[in-house]
């Protein structure tokens, strides 16, 4: 039998069966996935071969094995040195929520996540959310942004939660037969757009935490629920900050798309377009057709500081 994870509780983990009943279950023995150095072998949205404990028709099943993963979202573990942790895993989409009142997310953090999404394959959509708080300066500086990252493939939807109606359905638009993780600082509405967008999450949330209280609890993790028979959507806590991890310096501008554009046009094959001569992207940034904002997230990364702008 096979299973979806839909949430990690420590030892103990939640599937959803085929039929889409809920069933406790753990991992037998010492596990590993991938060979990775991860602090969560099993991640929410993986697909998990099962074994029942015992005949009871709701007795907890036993994980024996993981399906092969067509992406993950990971990053640096907070809690463990030298660790990983994996988001989720089997994403169609992430969104983003980008916040201009408070908490204000930086663009440092923007760009962090679109690296990360775009090293392992994931499109990414921001949602401006919180609209209905803006002011004319702030709507000024959203369409400013909305304008720097459309030509780099990320899209944009103004979204808020408290607002519903119009502002509500096109965020709904976008999960239709897909598995979307949403993703964002603390404070910035994850909550409150998740129960606008899933009527009676309470309810599977309460259904959720009934299998949740067995085992050792961690720090809260992501969870996915069913928002219609196919689609489904991965709430990820709230990031303080990303730590972009696996990607080295040689590879670094291949995940910003309008330095991957340039890619073999600077005058060394190893340049790092820091203070090259001859660097494309350096000559770029000066003309104006690279951002400033994100040639300063490309430096910091590359310098692995903390980038929150």
């Amino acid at each position: 039998m096979t299973g979806l994870v839909v949430k990690s509780t420590g030892s103990w983990y939640v599937v959803r069966l085929p039929d889409g009943s809920l069933r406790a279950a753990r991992l037998r023995g010492k596990f590993r996935a991938l060979k990775l150095r991860v602090s969560n072998p099993v991640a929410v949205g993986d697909r998990v071969a099962l074994l029942a404990e015992t005949d009871a028709p709701d007795a907890p099943m036993v994980i024996t094995g993981i399906e092969p993963r067509h992406n993950y979202l990971i990053r640096r573990s907070v809690h463990r040195a030298g660790q990983r942790h994996i988001l989720a895993a089997n994403i169609d989409q992430a969104l983003l929520l980008v916040t201009l009142v408070s908490p204000a997310t930086s663009l440092g953090f923007v760009d962090r996540f679109l690296v990360s999404a775009e090293a392992y394959g994931i499109p990414v959509t921001l949602l401006f959310n919180k609209v209905d708080e803006y002011t004319p300066e702030m709507e000024a500086v959203q369409q400013e942004l909305a304008a720097l990252y459309a030509p780099l493939g990320y899209g944009s939807v103004r979204a808020s939660a408290l607002a519903g109606g119009a502002a509500v359905a096109e965020v709904r638009a976008l999960l239709a037969g897909r598995v979307s993780l949403l993703a964002g600082h603390s404070g910035v509405g994850k909550s409150t757009l998740v129960n606008a967008l899933i009527p009676g999450v309470e309810a599977q949330t309460a259904e959720i935490s009934a299998f949740s209280d067995k085992g050792v609890h961690t720090t809260t993790a992501a969870e996915l629920y069913a928002v219609a028979a196919t689609s489904d959507l991965i709430d990820t806590p709230g990031i303080k900050e990303l730590g972009v991890v696996d990607i080295g310096e040689a590879e670094l501008s291949h995940y910003f798309p309008e330095m991957r554009a340039l890619l073999n046009t600077c005058r060394y094959h190893n340049c790092r377009h820091t203070h090259e001569p001859g660097c494309a992207v350096q000559a770029a940034v000066e003309a104006g057709s690279i951002a400033p904002s994100r040639y300063q997230s490309y430096l910091s990364i590359l310098e692995d500081e903390d980038n929150r702008r």
